[in-house]
């Protein structure tokens, strides 16, 4: 799609008018139908605000002209709803949500990086030893890893998701195996609802953030699994079924 017809789009399914959209953006309702019509385009300090209002790239406002893939992965950010965010919410363009969490960068080791990929990628067309070589060509050219010195944290990050791992594993909850790793999690994949003991259900996530976590086999085996997730802020711990069915909350503790 054109821009105009974008941001006409956006604005129809936040049920704005005009003048309610140029008054949110500090422009003239008159500005707004240019765009609308295609007579003109937001320029760039708008296209921002846009972005930032919408919650969608500038990319999608200028009617996808770039082919856009995460700069550390390789993931193509083909929907708005994988890209990653900025500490200040502002949508960051260059990487997914799995690679780059509200501002942190989630991996330091490329070998790390890859065996994850690898697991996600093998497929029958597709096999590991294929897609381990195809991501050993691929990262090294990725602007993060060409630029890890300037833009790693040296490590900081690493040493968080080691103390998270320690705290977990000190809970020492019964069935729970030793967590060894934790993954960079999108809130929205992971945000399962809970019954409380009144009858209410309750979910602890937000959709968009990125959390910590993983999955893993109960040591009383069955069909249940146990999930955890945690952040700078509590540590959750949960049972459920495949696919996340009938989840049961086994701990929420502040951090």
């Amino acid at each position: 799609m054109d821009t105009k017809d974008v941001l006409l789009e956006l604005r129809t399914k936040r049920g704005l008018s005009q003048d309610e959209l140029a008054e949110k953006l500090y422009v003239t309702r008159q500005a707004v139908s240019r765009w609308e019509t295609g007579e003109t385009v937001p320029n760039t300090q708008t296209l921002k605000l846009l972005s930032n209002f919408f919650d969608v790239s500038i990319n999608t406002l200028l009617g996808s002209p770039r082919k856009l893939i995460c700069q550390c992965c390789g993931m193509p950010l083909d929907d708005d709803e994988i890209i990653s965010h900025n500490h200040d919410g502002t949508l960051n363009e260059d990487y997914c949500k799995w690679c780059y969490a509200d501002g942190t960068y989630t991996y330091n080791d490329m070998d790390d990086l890859i065996e994850i990929c690898v697991k996600n990628m093998a497929s029958e067309s597709f096999t590991e030893k294929q897609a381990r070589s195809y991501m050993k060509d691929l990262l090294p050219k990725l602007d993060y890893w060409k630029r890890y010195d300037e833009l790693s944290d040296i490590g900081q990050f690493e040493e968080f998701n080691e103390q998270l791992i320690e705290e977990i594993n000190e809970l020492n909850i019964e069935g729970l195996p030793l967590v060894k790793n934790l993954n960079a999690l999108v809130g929205k994949y992971v945000n399962l609802e809970y019954m409380l003991p009144n009858g209410n259900s309750v979910k602890f996530l937000d959709d968009s953030k990125t959390y910590l976590g993983n999955q893993l086999e109960s040591d009383f085996g069955g069909e249940r699994c146990f999930g955890v997730v945690a952040n700078m802020d509590f540590i959750l711990v949960c049972t459920y079924e495949k696919d996340g069915l009938n989840p049961e909350l086994v701990l929420y503790k502040k951090r």
